[in-house]
Parts: C-alpha cells; structure tokens; sequence
C-alpha cells in the first residue's frame, strides 16, 4: 500500500466533499479514491470517514488524522520543491577537494570568481596532498593532477594540464654554474620533491632529444609540497623540479631561474572528478562548468608566461 499516496486522496475527498470530485481532481476514478480510503482505514484499523448516499463525514478520529496528513504533505511537498530547486538553482554548501599546491594558485582564486557569480552557494575547501574518497568523505568534486585516472566509476572532467621546470636561484648558479642539459645535473645538489605520482629519485625530462631519464643521487633536502620547494631553492639550497604555477611568482621576481628551458617535466593532466551524471545538483554542474571554462585558460596563459622568461 502506498500510504502517503493513500493520504493524499484521503485529504482530496475531505476537501471535495465527496469522492467523485475527488477523483476528477485528481484525474482518477471514484472507485479508486473510495479504494485508497478504505486502505488507509484498513490499514489504521479506525474508521476515518462516515458515508451515506448523499454525504460524507469524518469521524473524530478522521478528523484528527486529518490535521496530521495535511502537516505531513506539507513537509514532504516543502522537501520536494527543496530537493527539485538544488538541480535548478545553485545554493548551499558544495564540498571542493584539491591538491594543496594547484588549489592555493589556482582553485582559491576560481572559488572567488565563482561565488560572485553564484553568491548562494558556500564553498568548503578542503587542500591536501592526496586524492579523497568522494564518497566517504562526502566530498562533491575533487581536482586532482594525475599522468591518468584508474577505473573508479567516478564521472570525470579533464580541464588542461600542467608541468614542472627546473629552477634554481641566482645566488647558486653564481657558486655552481648554470647546467646546460639534464646530465649536467650530476655536477649540481638535486632538492627532493615527493609526490604520490612520480618517483622521488628520477626527473624525466622532455625536450630537443626526445626524453631523457637523470637519477638523482643522495639529497640533502626533500618536500612533498611545492611551495617548500620554492622557498628552499629561493634560498640558494640547490636545483629543484617545481611546477609551473607555484614557480611563475618566483621567476617575475628573479628569486628563480628556470634552468634548461628546452626541456620540461612531469606533466599531468588536471581532471574534475564527481560522482555521477545522473540527477547532478546545481552547484556541482555550474562548478565544473565554470572551472572548464576559466581553468584551461589561466593554465595557458601561465605557460605563454614562461615563454617568455626562456627567452628573456
């Protein structure tokens, strides 16, 4: 037995006064409505409604359980119309997973532009080195930088792609000399970054050559976040792989160099991920519509920057 469609009809004859305008209303048959009634009676083991002929009457208890259906139709309508207005209208709070780096340079500055848009949904952003389980931790999208993506049955997005430089400070290459290609590097200190992606004691290059494999040697320092890595190599401590987006600041201000501008590495490419396609809320669909149309641009643009340093 549906009871709360049972409800509904029993609310309808009270309001019609009988059950053929009810049925009419509700573009059914008397029969039916005269059936849902005596179900939901049946059901509740108490006569709800008196009926003769020509009338009908509730019972004391029917009117009781009237007031009762009405205030229950009205939260399930009032849940209806909340739940139908998140696939329309973008509001509430929408859970961002991202790696730190990436999210500080790139996310943060989307969210604000963002929200000025839709000013009714609150962004919580959540930064770490590591990919989330979406749907254990309850997170609605996560942006991640991967070579590829395994087979989680996760919805996903590719917005662009990035990749990281070599970069060393003015000061040390003053003490060391500049490295003309990536086996030069045996002659240099080799900073350490540690990422789930790639291993921590190789820096594949791509360049002239086509790619070139260095293995670094015993290190002095290592990091697993980028911005360390800037301030390590800023600070004359060696030569460092850094991606794009946390060296730019760096390389404008002269605190870096980028060394072998030929050459590039570890490029990933940066995916939305989501749950699933089906029924998706509004605030997860304006979001990675919004991150697919502003990301691959500001990525771009950041690397015709950089082009302009390998020739300065």
């Amino acid at each position: 037995m549906d009871t709360l469609q049972n409800m509904r009809v029993f609310v309808r004859v009270v309001e019609a006064g009988s059950f053929t305008g009810a049925a009419q209303h509700l573009n059914t048959t008397t029969a039916y409505a005269s059936r849902a009634v005596s179900d939901l009676e049946a059901h509740l083991r108490t006569r709800l409604l008196n009926r003769t002929t020509r009338r009908i009457a509730l019972t004391e208890a029917g009117e009781r359980y009237l007031q009762r259906c009405e205030q229950i139709l009205a939260y399930v309508d009032q849940a209806e119309a909340e739940a139908s207005d998140a696939h329309a209208r973008p509001s509430g709070k929408l859970k961002v997973h991202a790696m730190t780096s990436f999210g500080q340079h790139y996310v943060v500055p989307a969210v604000g532009r963002y929200q000025e848009r839709y000013p009714d949904v609150h962004v919580e952003l959540t930064l770490a080195q590591r990919m989330p389980d979406l749907l254990d931790e309850g997170f609605d999208v996560a942006l991640t930088l991967a070579t590829g993506l395994p087979d989680s049955g996760l919805v996903s997005q590719r917005l662009g792609s990035a990749f990281s430089i070599a970069c060393a400070s003015p000061a040390y290459l003053e003490r060391h000399g500049v490295p003309q290609t990536p086996a030069d590097l045996a002659r240099h200190t080799c900073l350490q970054m540690v990422t789930p992606v790639f291993p921590p004691d190789k820096w594949t290059f791509g360049g002239p050559q086509g790619e070139e494999t260095f293995t670094l040697g015993a290190t002095t320092f290592q990091v697993n976040v980028a911005e360390a890595m800037v301030v390590a190599v800023s600070q004359g401590m060696g030569v460092g792989l850094i991606p794009i987006y946390s060296a730019i600041s760096g390389l404008r201000s002269g605190k870096l160099v980028w060394l072998l501008p030929e050459y590039t590495s570890q490029e990933m490419n940066l995916y939305a991920l989501y749950p699933s396609r089906q029924y998706l809320d509004a605030k997860i669909r304006t979001w990675v519509e919004f991150l697919r149309d502003e990301l691959p641009a500001t990525l771009a643009a950041d690397q015709d920057e950089l082009r302009q340093f390998a020739r300065s």
